[in-house]
């Protein structure tokens, strides 16, 4: 079996169509269907039913699926410690992080563990929207995934092959400009139906915008809404929010200072806000000594503190 195969094989999946995956993998279709044929006929199974217009997953594809992306991870990972080995062992802490907490949680964060327990590696930190560093983490480019955390909206992380600690809190709040005279909100919640309130949305690949969907949908009080903007990052949501272009559910993370200069006010009661989790993610498999250094320390800091347990 090749590697390439594995990869292959991912793209399928994330696109559902052969012509994009194939394009996503830089190969000709062609190409690119007889190496899937290939990785089938070394598992002997059918991985894909081809007979519906979307590309699925056969039960056996599912079974695989999990599997392909632990033995791609664990590849990715051995690769990386075999050259920091080579380099000299100069280790590296490989974070990947949704856009918002990189501004305003990690830096923080990263200094309270170091002040417990100094670091014996470098830092890298690279940040995405939320489906960019599923992929990331799955591929084995990251140690740990900082993210929000909802229990109503789904992760890419099957439990069998990654484990989490949950870091800190944040809630997510309707917030819109004010008027500049009154001071009040220049729209207010719940709306109503001849009125709705301009929404200012969170698009698939956020993280936050899986949450927003999942809780408005699930738990949340009636409410009418309009989109108005889409974006997958919270700092252009809270810009066009502060223009006046209508309300958006931002992290108080973010936002905690706006709201105490008035830049930004409250659309609605408490009963809107959507408290969230800070939640940090690694793979089950063993990683680097400094990785491993680091979990544990976090852990222990964490379950350390008022009401600290494992996600």
């Amino acid at each position: 079996m090749e590697l390439e195969w594995l990869e292959d094989f991912l793209a399928l999946v994330e696109t559902a169509h052969f012509s994009r995956a194939a394009e996503k993998r830089n190969i000709s279709q062609p190409a690119f269907s007889r190496r899937i044929r290939m990785l089938e006929a070394w598992l002997g199974v059918t991985l894909f039913n081809r007979d519906t217009h979307r590309i699925e997953l056969t039960p056996a594809g599912h079974q695989w699926l999990g599997a392909a992306e632990d033995i791609l991870r664990r590849v990715m990972i051995a690769r990386e410690q075999v050259r920091e080995v080579a380099a000299g062992y100069t280790s590296t802490l490989k974070f990947a992080s949704t856009n918002a907490l990189s501004v305003v949680f990690f830096p923080d964060w990263l200094q309270h563990i170091e002040a417990a327990h100094p670091l014996d590696a470098s830092v890298s930190l690279v940040t995405d929207n939320m489906a960019g560093c599923e992929q990331k983490m799955l591929q084995g480019q990251a140690q740990f995934l900082l993210c929000h955390h909802h229990p109503s909206a789904q992760v890419s992380f099957k439990p069998n092959y990654f484990i989490s600690v949950d870091v800190g809190h944040d809630v997510l709040a309707p917030v819109s400009a004010p008027d500049r005279t009154t001071g009040a909100p220049l729209f207010t919640l719940p709306g109503d139906m001849d009125q709705p309130v301009p929404y200012l949305a969170y698009s698939e690949v956020s993280g936050m915008g899986r949450i927003l969907a999942s809780t408005l949908a699930l738990d949340g009080p009636s409410v009418w809404l309009t989109p108005a903007f889409t974006a997958h990052l919270a700092t252009v949501l809270a810009t066009m929010c502060r223009n006046g272009r209508g309300v958006a559910w931002l992290p108080l993370s973010l936002i905690a200072r706006d709201l105490e200069y008035g830049d930004l006010v409250r659309a609605g009661e408490l009963q809107w806000d959507v408290p969230i989790d800070i939640r940090l993610y690694r793979p089950r498999a063993r990683q680097s000594p400094a990785a491993e250094s680091f979990w544990a320390n976090v852990r222990k800091l964490t379950l350390a503190e008022p009401g600290g347990a494992d996600a």
